[in-house]
């Protein structure tokens, strides 16, 4: 299961792991873009379910994950990648605002989580990959309700992945830097704040979407089977600099 594969990162996400060999059930908001992505993974030889699916709504995410599990037959791996941001300042931030950043972004990961645990913990396996951010250790104006949702993931994963670890189900965290998705595109192409923000970035780019599927198939692999409650930055050396 891959939420927020309608676009971006999700879409290269569930596309890899067609390629790898898994079917997908691809949970957003836009039907016709699931529709799409769906139609990438049907290209990989692999089934795909489209689930329109609010993630904040955690009846909504339980049963995207009873249809995964009916329709394609059981749940191994659970990528909560949906995400949304609104960059202003904190004392320009709505009520509705900062309450739709952390539905999303962190209760879209728990419910996640949540509706996925009686599968998972009954069949004694599991992968989870929960999506963090480079922004939840790097500060950036404007950012300040979405880095602490994607803090928040950072420290669930780690303590969900102790605490499913004798389940035999790994949790980890995918932490991904600047990458070019739409909903980056409006900043990065403005030149002087794309000078501004890749500067921060030692490899002094971007990353690619393609860039972050053979990571998030790792995580999704028995190669991770040693690995749990981590996170792994994707950034170009971001966080480290």
């Amino acid at each position: 299961m891959v939420t927020g594969a309608s676009r971006g990162l999700g879409r290269a996400i569930a596309v890899a792991l067609a390629a790898a060999g898994a079917d997908v059930a691809l949970a957003g908001r836009s039907k016709p873009d699931l529709e799409e992505t769906a139609r990438l993974v049907h290209a990989q030889g692999r089934r795909a379910l489209v689930a329109p699916t609010d993630v904040s709504v955690f009846a909504e995410v339980e049963a995207l994950i009873a249809r995964a599990v009916s329709d394609l037959g059981r749940l191994d791996i659970v990528v909560n990648n949906a995400g949304v941001a609104k960059v202003a300042p904190l004392v320009e931030m709505t009520d509705a605002d900062w309450r739709g950043i952390v539905d999303t972004n962190l209760i879209g990961v728990i419910n996640g989580c949540r509706a996925a645990a009686p599968h998972l913990i009954g069949q004694g396996s599991g992968k989870v990959i929960n999506l963090a951010s480079v922004l939840a250790v790097v500060g950036l104006p404007g950012y300040s309700i979405y880095s602490a949702t994607k803090g928040g993931i950072i420290a669930f994963t780690r303590a969900l992945g102790v605490e499913w670890a004798r389940n035999g189900i790994q949790v980890n965290a995918l932490a991904p830097g600047w990458f070019a998705t739409d909903m980056t595109d409006p900043a990065f192409s403005n030149p002087r704040v794309n000078e501004r923000l890749t500067r921060d970035i030692p490899m002094r780019r971007i990353g690619q979407p393609h860039e972050v599927g053979p990571l998030a198939v790792l995580l999704a692999s028995a190669g991770s089977d040693f690995m749990t409650g981590q996170t792994i930055f994707l950034d170009g050396g971001h966080s480290v600099a």
